[in-house]
Formats: structure tokens, sequence, C-alpha cells
């Protein structure tokens, strides 16, 4: 390369190709996340487990994703194993653990193997947005913004194989493997590292505390943990909210279990470009300003969803793909903020802090979503999700204030 544009050019180039095959690799790697929410009906039948148990083979996802990223973060994995051998190895390991749910077993052995699913899963989301960077100077956001779409996708996935009807309720399990299978050997056979390598940003227990006291990037963080909060728990129980809908308005059980699987699974997916079309905004009109936008339309669908629950099935529908579009539009902008306002020799920290925090959050709003559902119904049970975005809102928009004022202080301060 004769120069540093004419390199950017040819990154580029090659960098559409790679980051196309990568948000690929990462839609079929991530599909094992949701299979115990889409084939709830086949732990129910074989173990008798209520709602709230049902939930936690969700909910220990996510504790598994928190455990996996500390790992990585503390011994420094993603610098250490080169990139595509550690996604595909992750992507491999995350798909025979989903498949060991097919096995005969108790229910603590399946909170087990959801657990390593989510423990895995850890070593393919954050590093395959860092590989998505490697191609991209100026792009970044974009490029980010496009990895969180496809594992929006990806997360969807299993609800669309549901969709098949009863019988392919236990082929969920296996699918949703096959494609984390696929995923890994894509990346293992044909994805290479790009020519702008990111910044590498250890984690360091030491710098906790200053994190934690730093006010931009605290802020940033909470604005996160709003976001999660709504985030997870909405995408584990549509489907349910939906099979309600449906069974409500007459419709056979065996069709509305089909029928509220594609429908979750267009809920979710919409949020795919909803992360594209945030990622674009917030270059343009400012990060805080668009999370702050997208959680206050999530946050309206959080109180209004619940008690339209027997309304004409076109306005459930509206409201629902508004909810999924919106509440992960937002969802990289609280990465790229903290990239933006943290120490810069702390960055590394404030990520894994900020992930691990939000992520344990969500089991405990995923749990809550279906006992308070069992307890009292929609209306109440998605109105508890609405805290989340009302925190988030209030704290991009002190995030906002303090930035701009340090800016008029001194352009040249960061927060």
């Amino acid at each position: 390369m004769s120069s540093e544009g004419e390199g950017i050019r040819e990154g580029g180039r090659a960098g559409w190709a790679s980051l196309a095959l990568l948000s690929l690799a990462v839609l079929l790697a991530m599909s094992p996340w949701f299979t115990a929410s889409a084939a709830g009906e086949l732990f129910r039948d074989r173990l008798g487990l209520s709602g709230a148990e049902l939930a936690w083979l969700t909910g220990a996802v996510q504790m598994g994703f928190v455990a996996g990223t500390l790992v990585a973060a503390v011994l420094n994995l993603a610098d250490l194993v080169p990139a595509r051998y550690y996604f595909s190895i992750a992507a491999l390991l995350a798909a025979a653990a989903n498949a060991l749910l097919l096995l005969p077993g108790e229910y603590e052995s399946l909170l087990v193997f959801r657990f390593l699913t989510g423990f895995f899963l850890a070593a393919v989301y954050p590093p395959a947005m860092k590989m998505a960077a490697t191609w991209f100077r100026s792009g970044r956001g974009m490029a980010i913004g496009t990895v969180v779409g496809a594992l929006t996708v990806g997360k969807a996935a299993p609800f669309l194989l549901r969709a098949g009807g009863e019988l392919a309720t236990p082929s969920v399990v296996f699918g949703a493997s096959l494609a984390a299978v696929a995923g890994g050997l894509l990346v293992f056979a044909f994805y290479r590292d790009g020519p702008f390598p990111f910044p590498r940003r250890p984690f360091r227990w030491d710098l906790v505390g200053q994190v934690a006291r730093h006010k931009a990037t605290r802020l940033a963080t909470w604005g996160y943990l709003g976001h999660m909060w709504e985030l997870y728990a909405v995408w584990s129980a549509i489907s349910l909210y939906f099979l309600d809908h449906l069974l409500g308005r007459g419709v056979v059980p065996a069709a509305a279990g089909a029928s509220s699987a594609l429908l979750a699974f267009l809920v979710i997916a919409v949020g795919g470009p909803g992360a594209v079309v945030a990622g674009l905004a917030a270059d343009r009109w400012g990060r805080e300003r668009v999370a702050g936008g997208a959680m206050a339309v999530s946050g309206a669908c959080c109180l209004m969803a619940g008690w339209i629950l027997h309304a004409p099935p076109t306005l459930v529908m509206v409201v629902a793909l508004i909810w999924g579009f919106s509440v992960v539009a937002d969802s990289a902008q609280f990465s790229a903020l903290v990239t933006e306002v943290a120490p810069p020799h702390a960055v590394g920290t404030a990520l894994t802090l900020q992930t691990a925090l939000g992520f344990a959050l969500t089991a405990v709003s995923i749990w809550l979503v279906h006992w308070s559902y069992e307890m009292w119904g929609w209306g109440w049970s998605w109105m508890l999700l609405a805290p989340g975005p009302a925190l988030g809102i209030l704290a991009m928009v002190r995030l906002r204030a303090l930035r701009r004022r340090a800016a008029r202080m001194d352009p040249s301060a960061a927060c």
C-alpha cells in the first residue's frame, strides 16, 4: 500500500466482504442463545417446569455469558489467541453445550448446559465486534452496529425454527447447534483480520474503583443497565405474549404455538436493521440523543403492550414491531460511549464491567417478567420493565449535559 489513503480504500473494499462474512457467521453462531425460550414446551412437558423455572433456562445463559466475559477479560484471551481460532472454537463448544439439552436429564443439568452455552458465546459476540473493527476506521460505528444487528437476528433464529410446528420443537435445539457449527467453520475457513487492529485494552481489577468513580463512565453504564433491564426480558417472553394473544382470539393451540414463534422471530429480528439505523443516526445526531430517543419509544411500548393483549391483531403487531425495532436500536451506542468518555487507560476495564453488570441484571428481569406474568398478567408484567428505559433516558440526558459543559469549558477536555 503506497499511502494511508490508499490503504484505507483497499481495507474498505475487502472490509465489506469481511463484514458480510463475519455478520453471517455471528448470526449463525448466536442461534443457541434462546433455544430454551423457543422450545419451552419440550422442557416444560418433559420436566413439568413452571414459567419461572423456564425463565432461568435463559437466565443461566446470561450468567454464563457474564462468567465467560470476566474469564476472557482477566486472562486477556482475545489478545492471546488469534481471532478466527478464538471465535471458531467458542462457537463449536457453544453448539455442543446447546445440543446436550436433548439428552435425558434433570432440571439442574439443563441449567448447567445453558450456563456453558452462555460461557462459550462470550467468546463469540464481543470478539466479533473487535474483528469487524479491524477493517474500518471512520466506519467502525457502522461496522459494529452491523454485527449487533446480525447477532440480534441470530438470537431470533430459534423462534423461526420453532415456527415449523409442534413436531419441529426438538429440532429447534439441534438446528441452532448446527447453525453455530456452521458459523464457527465459516470464520475458521475464510476470515482474516483487517489492516487496522483494534487497540488492546486489557481488563485490570485495580482500575474498577477508578472506573466506578468516573462520572461520565458511570452515567454511560447506568444507561446501559436501564437498556438491558428491558431488552432480554422482552426477547425471552415475547413468544409467550403472542401465544396468549392468539389463544385469546380462539386460535387452536398447535397453530397458535407455531404462529407465536414466527411473530416472535419477526419482532426480535426487526431489531437487526434497528441497530444499523441507530448507528448511522448516532454518528449524525449524537449517541446520547439517539439512545435516549430509542428508550423513550421502547419504554412507551412497555407501558402499552400488556394492556392491548386483546386488541385487534394489527394493533398488537404494530406495537410489537415498533418495540422490537427500538428496544435494541441503542445497544451498540452504550459501548461506543464508554470508549469515548472513559479514561483511555481504563477503557477495557470499563467495557468489561459494563457488559458483566448488564448481563447479570438481565437474569433478574427475565425471571421477574415470567414470575409477574403468572401472578398478575401481561399488563403489570411488561410495565415492570419501564423503569429501565426511564433510568436510561435520565442517564443519557445527564451525560449529554456533562459532555457539553466540559466541551464549553475546554474543547480538548475528556470527560
